[in-house]
């Protein structure tokens, strides 16, 4: 009979931190920004809409202060559903025509200057039982101790990416 110990019989578990966004969530936000705009008096007259094709959010006004202030509502909605500000990246306001335009794109995945730079954050932060390694646009991060899979949780919670991070798979 073969015996061993609790933790050397434990296989490893793990966790992958991926970076994407809920369409449905995203086309939600996008749809109650452009009821606001609709009903706002202060929104009236000005040409103020905003509008989602594909990857791009698209925001347009008479002038850069009410395309701005369109933008704003738009982030507000996202915050108000959960979703992170880090997965649009919003251009400045540039003149169209007679309008004003502001065009922003929604970021998923995650590169991989911003995978090399959070496999070296856990190399040099984490704790020393935790391997990382990129797949693809994600990253594969695992253990022995699920301990230390938390706390590379909350040190990854707390990094300084410009993306939004999740994380999926925890077994």
């Amino acid at each position: 009979m073969v015996r061993c110990r609790y933790a050397e019989c434990m296989a490893d578990s793990s966790f992958d931190v991926v970076s994407k966004i809920d369409s449905m969530e995203v086309e939600n936000a996008v749809n109650q920004a452009r009821k606001e705009v609709e009903q706002r008096y202060d929104f009236k007259g000005v040409g103020a809409d905003v509008s989602l094709s594909g990857e791009t959010i698209l925001i347009k006004a008479n002038t850069e202060e009410r395309a701005t202030a369109v933008l704003d509502v738009l982030q507000s909605k996202f915050i108000k559903r959960s979703l992170s500000l880090k997965a649009l990246e919003t251009g400045e306001p540039f003149p169209s025509g007679k309008e004003y335009r502001i065009e922003s794109k929604l970021k998923e995945g995650i590169d991989q200057a911003t995978a090399k730079k959070l496999n070296k954050l856990i190399r040099d932060e984490g704790p020393k039982s935790v391997k990382s390694q990129i797949q693809g646009d994600e990253l594969r991060v695992s253990s022995k101790s699920r301990d230390d899979l938390q706390a590379t949780m909350a040190l990854l919670k707390g990094a300084d990416v410009d993306v939004a991070l999740q994380f999926v798979n925890f077994r």
